[in-house]
């Protein structure tokens, strides 16, 4: 059975991408981002474990 890893990151609103980019070579696969009561958003990422 595949097993994930996940990671929750906050986003720089001026610097989504490159950090989204950054995550992506690392193996990490967006799920979802969400913006928070304050404004602020936050990605949530996955990866198969192993």
């Amino acid at each position: 059975m595949q097993t994930w890893e996940y990671a929750t990151v906050p986003l720089i609103v001026h610097a989504t991408k490159q950090i989204l980019d950054q995550w992506g070579e690392d193996g990490w696969e967006l799920v979802q981002v969400l913006q928070m009561g304050d404004g602020n958003l936050v990605a949530y990422l996955k990866r198969p474990k192993g």
